[in-house]
């Protein structure tokens, strides 16, 4: 087959995103809830998220700096050192997509888009009440990527996790209950319950 092959490093930065984020699908979300030193309630969703190891339990979310500016989830868990992570399933896709929006620091993404901030048990920060899973998580440590920083990689020891029952079996989840959403690119996201298939031993 024939092939493109691409210089990382002589392709515009847009360019870069729409080719990593093309083919590295698809990516899950991670709905992080924080709260600022002033007591407002954040929520954004990440697809630069994933769990890293089980053991310590650790996730990861990753957040550019647009221009220099550091965003709103980044500033509060560098401020508190806490976060949620809600999964997002089919039914919470155009909330999510709605949070998604650069919002000033002042709004509350909960009351913008009506969702329900949940409080869990150890961490000072809401997830979505609606949602059929939650993460609370305490920051470890955060990585600077680049010089200056144009992105930033937070590591977050997952304390407690909270699972809707209807989804859940022992500690196995039902992926087709569960539906959560990943994104593929720009406004295209798929659900875990589409076209699965099991592999033969």
């Amino acid at each position: 087959m024939e092939r493109t092959t691409f210089d990382m490093q002589e392709l515009a930065g847009v360019d870069r995103y729409k080719l990593l984020t093309g083919l590295i699908i698809p990516r899950p979300i991670g709905w992080v809830g924080t709260v600022a030193a002033d007591g407002t309630r954040n929520l954004a969703p990440y697809s630069y998220f994933n769990a890293v190891a089980a053991t310590p339990p650790t996730v990861i979310f990753s957040t550019g700096r647009p221009h220099g500016r550091i965003k709103d989830s980044l500033a509060n868990v560098t401020a508190t050192g806490e976060f949620t992570l809600s999964i997002v399933d089919e039914s919470l896709t155009r909330a999510m997509h709605s949070t998604s929006t650069a919002y000033p620091p002042e709004i509350d993404e909960f009351v913008e888009v009506k969702l329900t901030a949940a409080w869990g048990d150890v961490v000072e920060a809401p997830f979505v009440a609606e949602a059929k899973a939650a993460l609370e998580c305490r920051v470890s440590q955060i990585v600077d990527l680049g010089a200056p920083a144009s992105a930033s990689v937070v590591f977050g020891d997952v304390l407690r996790i909270h699972v809707a029952d209807e989804v859940l079996d022992g500690t196995r989840i039902d992926h087709r209950a569960l539906r959560a959403v990943g994104r593929i690119a720009g406004t295209t996201y798929v659900t875990t319950a589409d076209s699965l298939f099991d592999v033969e031993e």
